[in-house]
C-alpha cells in the first residue's frame, strides 16, 4: 500500500460504514459462515479435542519450521520438482518473471493464491507483457473490478449480482442478465479457454507434507487442478510455515480447515501433488517449481508472536469479527483482512503505514475462541498496541494523556479531584437529556459513533450514600 496515493484508514472505513449492501451482505454471510462451522463442529463431536490437537501440531511445526522446510525442499527435488527460498517479495517476483521470460510465456493461469496478492505479483506480470488470470470465480470477479480479495475465503463477498453482471457484461461487450447460472455459464466459458492457452498454471499451497514433498490444495470449484494438470509448467507459491510433518498430521488440519472456513466436512476437491508428470503419467505439469516465501514470516519466529505463524488461512475470525461485519475487508488495505490480518500485516512488513491495525478490534475474544489452532489472537492485538507505545508511536498529545490518566489512578486523592471535575467540565456540552452527542477533540471520536453520558455522581458518592442501607435495598 502507498500511502500517499491510496485512501486513509478513516476514508475506507467511511466508505465502507455507509455502504449499505456491504453491511447487509457482511452480516447475511457472517451469519451463514458462522452457523456452518458451529453445525460441523458439533458433528465432531470433540471439537475441542481437535483444536488442541491442531494446535499441537501447528506448535510444534513451526517450532520446529527449518528442519521441517529441509526435509520438504530435499524430497520435491527428489520427486523431480525445483525449489526456490525467497527471502522477499521482490526476490519470489523476479524468480516467476524470469522463468515467464524463459518460457517465453503469455498466459499464466492462477488458482487462488494469498501469497501471490501478498507480493503484488499479477501487476508486474502485465508490466511485462504476461497476461496473469484467475481461476477462481470470486477471484476472477474482483480482478475484473481491479480490487483486493475483501475475504481470505470469500473474496468478492462485498459484490451483488448486479455489480458481477456488470463487469461481466463489461469483459463480454455485450449486456449480461443478473442471472447467476447465465453468470456462471460465462465464467465457465471465458476460463476455460484460458486453462487451454495457458503456458505456466500458479497456485498456492494450503499444506506442503514434509515427508514425501507433496502439496496439497483444497478447492471447490476443480480450478485448482486445471491449473496443475492442463499447463506445462507449474509454479507453487507458499507461505514458509504452511507445512505438516506428515500425511497424519495433515489429517487433523485438514479435517478443521473446511469445517472452520464454510462448516464443509470436506472440500470438493482436495489434491496432493507429489513432483511433476512422470513418464507413465497421463497429465500434468513436466515442470514443477516451488517458490519458498519468507517475507516478513521470520520476523514472528522467536517472539512472543511465534503462534501466528499457526494461522492455516481459513477465515474464522473474520466470521465472527464485529469490526469485519460493519467494515469488510477493503477497510483494513491490507491482503490480510479481519483480526488475523490486524496482527500478521504489522509483524510481516512493520508499523509503518499499518499502525492503526492492531486498534481494529473490540478485543471481544470471539476472533481467538473461533481459531481452530488457538492463536490468542486479541492478547496479540494487545500487545502490539504495547509494542506501540513503547516505540512511541501512539500521538504524543495521547501519550500525555495517558501518563496524566495513570498518575491520577495511582493517587486516591487526585483520582477523587479528577472524577469530581469530569461531571463539572461535561456537563456543559450535554443535552438535556445528559447526553453528549458532539464532543470536541479526541472525544468527538466517540461520539461520532455512540453518545456519552455524563456522570451524574462517582461511585465512592454513591457508595456513600446507599452502602450504609445494607445489601437489601
Amino acid at each position: 500500500m502507498n500511502p500517499n496515493t491510496e485512501p486513509s484508514l478513516q476514508e475506507r472505513v467511511d466508505k465502507a460504514i455507509n455502504d449499505p449492501f456491504l453491511k447487509k451482505s457482511l452480516a447475511n454471510a457472517q451469519e451463514k459462515l458462522r452457523s456452518g462451522k458451529a453445525a460441523a463442529g458439533d458433528a465432531l463431536g470433540n471439537l475441542e479435542e481437535w483444536r488442541t490437537r491442531a494446535e499441537a501440531i501447528r506448535t510444534h511445526t513451526v517450532a520446529n519450521l527449518d528442519y521441517y522446510l529441509e526435509q520438504f525442499s530435499t524430497n520435491v527435488e527428489k520427486n523431480g520438482g525445483k525449489v526456490f527460498f525467497a527471502d522477499n517479495d521482490e526476490e519470489a517476483v523476479q524468480y516467476i518473471l524470469e522463468l515467464a521470460k524463459a518460457k517465453q510465456a503469455k498466459t499464466v493461469i492462477k488458482a487462488k493464491s494469498m501469497v501471490s496478492e501478498e507480493v503484488h505479483l499479477n501487476k508486474r506480470l502485465e508490466e511485462i507483457g504476461v497476461d496473469a488470470i484467475e481461476s477462481d470465480l470470486g477471484e476472477y470477479i474482483i480482478q475484473l473490478a481491479k480490487e483486493m480479495p475483501s475475504h481470505i475465503i470469500v473474496p468478492a463477498i462485498h459484490k451483488n449480482r448486479k455489480q458481477v453482471a456488470e463487469l461481466f457484461s463489461k469483459a463480454a461487450g455485450v449486456p449480461m442478465p443478473e442471472d447467476t447460472k447465465e453468470l456462471t455459464k460465462f465464467a465457465r466459458k471465458v476460463l476455460r479457454e484460458k486453462f487451454l492457452q495457458a503456458d505456466i498454471g500458479l497456485t498456492g499451497c494450503n499444506f506442503a507434507v514434509a515427508e514425501t514433498g507433496s502439496v496439497v490444495l483444497v478447492s471447490n470449484e476443480g480450478n485448482a487442478r486445471l491449473t496443475t494438470t492442463v499447463p506445462k509448467t507449474h509454479v507453487v507459491m507458499m507461505g514458509m510455515e504452511r507445512i505438516v510433518p506428515g500425511w497424519e498430521e495433515l489429517d487433523s488440519v485438514l479435517s478443521l480447515l473446511p469445517r472452520s472456513a464454510t462448516g464443509q466436512r470436506i472440500t470438493s476437491y482436495v489434491t496432493a501433488i507429489t513432483g511433476p508428470r512422470r513418464s507413465n503419467d497421463q497429465d500434468g505439469p513436466e515442470e514443477l517449481h516451488v517458490i519458498i516465501v519468507d517475507n516478513g514470516r521470520s520476523n514472528a519466529l522467536g517472539t512472543e508472536y511465534q503462534k501466528i505463524l499457526n494461522c492455516i488461512r481459513c477465515g474464522a475470525c473474520l466470521n465472527v469479527c464485529p469490526v469485519y461485519r460493519h467494515i469488510g475487508g477493503h477497510a483494513y488495505g491490507s491482503v490480510y483482512p479481519g483480526p488475523i490480518g490486524a496482527v500478521l500485516t504489522p509483524i510481516l512488513e512493520g508499523f509503518d503505514n499499518w499502525e492503526k491495525m492492531p486498534y481494529l478490534s473490540t478485543l471481544c475474544g470471539a476472533c481467538t475462541d473461533a481459531c481452530p489452532v488457538k492463536i490468542p489472537l486479541h492478547d496479540y492485538l494487545l500487545e502490539l498496541r504495547h509494542d506501540e507505545v513503547k516505540e512511541k508511536r501512539t500521538p504524543a498529545m495521547e501519550r500525555l494523556i495517558f501518563k496524566g490518566f495513570g498518575i491520577a489512578m495511582s493517587n486516591p486523592s487526585l483520582y477523587k479531584l479528577g472524577a469530581r471535575m469530569a461531571r463539572y467540565a461535561l456537563k456543559p456540552m450535554a443535552g438535556k437529556d445528559g447526553y453528549i452527542r458532539k464532543a470536541p477533540s479526541i472525544l468527538g471520536k466517540w461520539t461520532k459513533a455512540r453518545d456519552l453520558p455524563v456522570p451524574e455522581e462517582t461511585f465512592r458518592e454513591w457508595w456513600k450514600r446507599e452502602g450504609s442501607k445494607g445489601g437489601d435495598q
